[in-house]
């Protein structure tokens, strides 16, 4: 295959528990959150107020560390009537310095996979969520160099991803966006005419969960892990 030829595509890769750990950082803050007010609510009646006031918070605090804590103190303050301690509000501050100073941990392969992919495809990054926070976590992972472009995004939608290509200039049907989240990452990319890989992660915020995509009418590939990307590629290549 030439040079060109393997050139093509263009791959597009989400950050947060594509290539890095993220989920689990936030699950393992929202069982902190819970410690916390379990005297109140159990643990699933907390866990269900909380996504209740994210789903309020959404258009105005966006994705992210931040807005998360701040629906967690939103919510303790409701779930308590007012009368949470000033020393709990502190310790839910706290967390989010905690959670925006985690250590980025890639997931297994990540660093392979992504420097195997940069030798044959342009990779675009395009990683939703808080501007300063993202930009961190890009540093921090070490990946940066092997990226054409870098992408950080409030939201994934079709008109979002219709602006990445159209300012990268690049076609649809030669566009492959490879994530995690159905919801954010593969429904509307396909919708676009382009094509995409899923790569489910372990623990799936309940949000990025929700999909019009039929799991029984797949269109897009399916891969259990990074390491089966390229193959993929190579795969829709040979049928192009």
């Amino acid at each position: 295959m030439s040079k060109d030829v393997e050139k093509r595509l263009v791959v597009g890769m989400d950050g947060d528990d594509t290539l890095w750990h993220n989920e689990n950082i936030l699950w393992s803050a929202e069982q902190k959150f819970q410690q916390v007010l379990l005297h109140y609510l159990s643990a699933e009646d907390l866990s269900h107020r909380l996504y209740e006031t994210e789903m309020r918070n959404l258009s105005l605090f966006g994705y992210g560390a931040k807005g998360f804590v701040l629906s967690m103190i939103e919510t303790a303050i409701e779930v308590t009537d007012g009368r949470i301690a000033v020393a709990d509000i502190q310790s839910l501050v706290d967390l989010l310095k905690e959670i925006i100073w985690h250590p980025v941990h890639l997931i297994d392969s990540a660093a392979h996979v992504v420097e195997e992919l940069s030798r044959s495809y342009r990779l675009i990054l395009i990683s939703k969520g808080e501007l300063f926070h993202q930009e961190h976590k890009v540093a921090s992972s070490g990946l940066a160099d092997f990226f054409s472009a870098v992408e950080i995004v409030s939201e994934k939608d079709q008109s979002v991803y219709a602006r990445i290509l159209t300012k990268y200039d690049v076609d649809p049907s030669n566009f492959v966006m490879v994530g995690n989240s159905l919801r954010s990452d593969i429904d509307p990319i396909l919708k676009l005419g382009a094509r995409a890989i899923h790569v489910p992660y372990e623990i799936t915020w309940k949000h990025e969960g929700q999909s019009s995509l039929d799991p029984k009418n797949r269109t897009y590939v399916l891969c259990n892990s990074l390491t089966e990307v390229a193959h993929a590629l190579r795969e829709m290549e040979s049928m192009d």
